[in-house]
């Protein structure tokens, strides 16, 4: 569901909340390319209006098919708002898939907790 006309790259996220449910998203690319949205924080953006705070997981793929391709460090940081401990899994076409994790993504992120006043 990509809309992608500028790019020709579709790329598709999927996010799982702690209560199991899966909110999906897609990049949707902008003339003005600076307000190009990516999957993944347009899956965070629905699951955030759908009412979800907390997540376990994320999958992102898109039609590379010779590697993995990770969320883009705008993503990593968003991803990062909502919870450090997350799996992602970077997939291809075929089925095949990397576990990794949102830390490993993001090492030394800036996150909430840095916000909090001693």
């Amino acid at each position: 569901m990509a809309y992608c006309p500028y790019s020709g790259f579709p790329v598709g996220a999927a996010v799982l909340t702690t209560g199991g449910a899966i909110i999906t998203g897609c990049n949707v690319e902008n003339a003005s390319y600076g307000l190009t949205v990516c999957a993944e924080r347009t899956a965070i953006q629905r699951a955030v209006a759908e009412g979800y705070r907390r997540f376990t997981a994320i999958a992102v793929t898109c039609d590379i098919k010779d590697s993995f391709v990770g969320p883009c460090g705008a993503c990593r940081q968003v991803l990062m708002e909502f919870g450090t401990e997350w799996d992602v899994y970077l997939t291809k076409p075929d089925g095949t898939y990397k576990k990794t994790s949102l830390r490993e993504l993001l090492p030394l992120a800036f996150t909430p907790a840095h916000l909090q006043k001693n």
